[in-house]
């Protein structure tokens, strides 16, 4: 039979990524406390394509899969070397969304429960294998402001806090959890009794964060697990009296791309201000400058 999608293209133009998305599929996870947890993720697979070639194969997408099994973080990159093998690229992608489970005991009562977090794993490969991890942590945060300005109470809601890393060496997700929960006014549970609920709403009263605090929070915390070596953080409010939502974000090292994206963006223009680039230093990041 004519092979179709692989007629030259002379529109000489390269794609970024072509592939699959919204395949679910079986999924092993590494967990904490039981040792491993199954799930069930929904998974986008792509390669790039060159300016030649008019398309891909996308049956053997899943014919990479297929070959695996259910998959799990440690044989991504075993998938991501087939999608290269059988699909002629240069470079492979893979994400996997799925929801995990991890186990939370209320504050007073000890009621132990299984709450659910959306994690997504995203993983690509060309010469080099890298691999980040994304968890999504529901939080409580209650307004400073609000209890300052108050005579009596203060407006709380319920908070999410996207954390997502690079790391040399396993992560646990349950980390990532904690590390969410103690950035927070206060964590969120399944199952709380009146006494928890009374520890947890005065908790929080006790210990007033915005969002700009709760991500400040959590970054302090990655920053200083000598495993983590990239992170960028979201904390999003769902106000309780606002018809609409706050948010914060930080991501390691965005200020130093920053900076030199600044001066990328100015040594362009030093023929039209007529200086030279040493008049710039003060741009570049502190590291450059006093090595």
């Amino acid at each position: 039979m004519k092979d179709v999608q692989s007629q030259t293209d002379m529109r000489r133009i390269p794609l970024k990524h072509v592939g699959i998305k919204n395949l679910r599929w079986p999924v092993i996870l590494k967990d904490k406390e039981q040792g491993e947890q199954h799930s069930v993720a929904t998974i986008s697979l792509a390669v790039d394509l060159p300016h030649e070639i008019r398309g891909t194969h996308m049956s053997r997408f899943v014919e990479c899969m297929q070959t695996v099994g259910a998959i799990s973080p440690t044989g991504l990159e075993e998938v991501l070397d087939k999608l290269k093998e059988h699909l002629q690229a240069e470079k492979a992608f893979i994400q996997m969304e799925f929801p995990y489970f991890i186990y939370k005991t209320s504050p007073v009562t000890g009621q132990r429960a299984p709450m659910d977090l959306n994690c997504v794993l995203t993983a690509e490969k060309k010469d080099e294998f890298k691999l980040r991890i994304m968890a999504e942590v529901p939080v409580q945060t209650l307004c400073p402001c609000s209890k300052e300005i108050s005579d009596y109470g203060a407006h709380n809601q319920r908070a999410l806090a996207w954390i997502e890393i690079e790391a040399d060496g396993l992560v646990w997700i349950e980390e990532l959890a904690e590390m969410a929960d103690a950035g927070a006014s206060a964590p969120v549970y399944s199952l709380l009794k009146r006494p928890d609920e009374k520890f947890v709403t005065e908790k929080a009263y006790d210990n007033p964060r915005f969002v700009e605090d709760a991500v400040r929070e959590i970054a302090l915390r990655l920053e200083a697990d000598k495993r983590i070596k990239w992170y960028e953080v979201t904390v999003e409010s769902i106000e309780s009296i606002h018809n609409h939502n706050a948010f914060a974000c930080v991501e390691k090292g965005w200020q130093a791309r920053l900076l030199n994206l600044m001066n990328i963006t100015l040594y362009m223009k030093l023929p039209r201000w007529g200086c030279t680039l040493p008049a710039l230093a003060f741009l570049r990041p502190k590291a450059e400058l006093f090595p």
